[in-house]
C-alpha cells in the first residue's frame, strides 16, 4: 500500500477536490435526500471520499460505497474453481436494480489496470464476463433508460497509469495520467462547474441541429470506410446533460465529447475499419476491419486480438449489430492529447464512434414510455453487450442522408461542417 499512498501525493489536491464537486454537482446533480450508490477500485479511496463530502454537503441521504481489488480479481482467475466463471453476485445487481428504481443515484469510478486480464485465460474471461452480464441486466435497464440519475468519472491508478505512460516512473506516470484526466474533465479550471454549463450549451446546439434535420441516414467515408448508418424511426440526439426519468439533469459520462443517437439495427451496409485500438477486458484489439450487410456483422477483422473479437461478436444475436452511432469532432480536447487512454471513457471522446450491442431508449422520441417491444419494432438494438471503437479521424467526411435521398455535410475532414 506504500507504493500507492506515495503515488496518490502527487495528484493535486484542488482538482481532485473540484473532480468529486463536478461529479456530485454536475455529474450526478444530486438531490437534498437522494441516497448514493458507489463503486468504485480501492485505489480510489482518496476520491471516494471527497465525493461523499460534496455529496452530504449537498443534501445526500445515504452514501454507499462498494470497493473492488485488482488483487482479489487476479486471485479468482489464479485460485477459483471452474464452475466459478459462469456465476456472478446476482443478489447484489438485483438489489442495485431495487435501489435504482426507489431513486438511488448512481456514481462509478473507473481506474482500474485496462490490461489487468491480460495474462489470463481468454475462455475464462469471456465466460465470467458473459455471466456477469446477465446478471447485471436488472441494474443496467434501470441505467441505460434513465430511471435514475447516474455518472462515470475516473481515477489515476498506478496500474492504468503506467499502461498509459510505461516509460515513466510510477509518480511521474499518475501526475501526468491525473493532470490528463482534470483537463479531459474540465476541472483544470477555477470555476468548473461553470466550465460544464457552457459545454453542455454548445452540446446542446449540435444536438438541435441535428434534430432539426430529421436524417434517415448517415455515410461516414474515409480510409478503409464506406459506411452507411440508417438511423432508426423517431430516433433522438443527445449530448451532454440529460434528464432522467425522476426529473433530474445529470451528466452520465465527465468527459464527454459526443453527439449520439440509435442506428437502424436492419440498416446499416458497408465497411469501416477502426482508428483507433479498443481496449477491451486486458486485450488491446487492433485495427479492426468489419463488413456489415442488413445490419449485420458478416466479416470481422483484427491486426491483433481478433481471437476476442470474434468471441464478443458470438456473445448473442445482437452482438454484431449496433446500438450507437456518435459524432466527436477531431479537434476534441482528449483526441488533441495525444493520448491513447486505453479507457473507453476517454478514448470515445477522441472521435466519432460506433457501438455494438444494446441501444439506449433515451435517443428515441418519448423514449421512456417506449416498451422494449416499441424500440426493437423502430430499428433499436437489444444484447448484452455495448462496446464503443473508434472509427473517426483527421481524414473522415459524414454526411447525412434525408429520406428524399438529398445529402446535406454533417463532418468535413473530422469537424462539424
Amino acid at each position: 500500500m506504500t507504493a500507492q499512498r506515495d503515488s496518490a501525493t502527487v495528484i493535486d489536491p484542488v482538482k481532485l477536490d473540484r473532480l468529486a464537486e463536478v461529479a456530485v454537482k454536475v455529474g450526478l446533480g444530486l438531490r437534498p435526500g437522494q441516497d448514493l450508490l458507489l463503486t468504485a477500485p480501492a485505489v480510489a479511496l482518496p476520491l471516494v471520499r471527497r465525493i461523499a463530502e460534496h455529496a452530504y454537503k449537498a443534501g445526500a441521504g445515504l452514501v454507499t460505497p462498494f470497493l473492488s481489488d485488482e488483487e482479489v480479481t487476479l486471485s479468482r482467475y489464479r485460485f477459483g474453481a471452474d464452475p466459478s466463471f459462469d456465476r456472478a453476485a446476482g443478489w447484489l445487481y438485483e438489489a442495485m436494480a431495487k435501489a435504482f428504481s426507489e431513486n438511488t443515484a448512481r456514481l462509478a469510478i473507473v481506474g482500474d489496470n485496462p490490461m489487468l486480464l491480460s495474462g489470463e485465460d481468454p475462455a475464462k474471461v469471456s465466460r465470467a464476463n458473459k455471466a456477469n452480464s446477465l446478471a447485471y441486466q436488472p441494474a443496467l435497464e434501470k441505467i441505460v433508460n434513465y430511471d435514475t440519475n447516474w455518472n462515470i468519472i475516473a481515477y489515476p491508478s498506478p496500474s492504468w497509469a503506467k499502461q498509459v505512460f510505461p516509460g515513466d516512473s510510477e509518480d511521474v506516470a499518475v501526475g501526468k495520467l491525473a493532470e490528463a484526466i482534470f483537463a479531459a474533465s474540465r476541472v483544470d479550471r477555477e470555476d468548473a462547474v461553470a466550465a460544464w454549463a457552457g459545454h453542455n450549451a454548445v452540446l446542446r446546439e449540435r444536438t438541435d441541429w441535428m434534430n432539426g434535420q430529421r436524417f434517415k441516414a448517415l455515410h461516414f467515408k474515409g480510409p478503409g470506410t464506406d459506411l452507411t448508418v440508417g438511423l432508426a424511426d423517431g430516433h433522438e440526439w443527445e449530448g451532454g446533460a440529460s434528464t432522467s426519468k425522476s426529473g433530474i439533469v445529470c451528466n452520465a459520462n465527465i468527459p464527454t465529447e459526443e453527439v449520439f443517437t440509435t442506428p437502424h439495427c436492419r440498416r446499416v451496409y458497408g465497411h469501416v475499419v477502426s482508428s483507433k485500438p479498443l481496449s477491451y477486458q486486458g486485450t488491446l484489439i487492433d485495427n479492426i476491419a468489419v463488413r456489415f450487410e442488413d445490419g449485420r456483422i458478416v466479416d470481422a477483422r483484427a491486426s491483433r486480438g481478433a481471437e476476442v473479437l470474434n468471441k464478443v461478436l458470438d456473445t448473442d444475436e445482437g452482438a454484431r449489430r449496433l446500438g450507437e452511432v456518435a459524432l466527436v469532432p477531431h479537434s476534441s480536447p482528449i483526441s488533441q492529447s495525444g493520448l491513447l487512454f486505453l479507457n473507453t471513457l476517454f478514448d470515445e471522446n477522441a472521435a466519432s464512434h460506433i457501438a455494438l450491442g444494446q441501444c439506449y431508449s433515451k435517443c428515441f422520441i418519448n423514449g421512456t414510455k417506449l416498451t422494449p417491444q416499441q424500440i426493437a419494432a423502430q430499428g433499436g438494438n437489444q444484447s448484452l453487450i455495448h462496446i464503443d471503437w473508434m472509427i473517426g479521424s483527421a481524414n473522415t467526411d459524414i454526411d447525412g442522408i434525408k429520406a428524399d435521398g438529398s445529402h446535406v455535410p454533417v463532418f468535413r475532414k473530422g469537424e462539424w461542417a
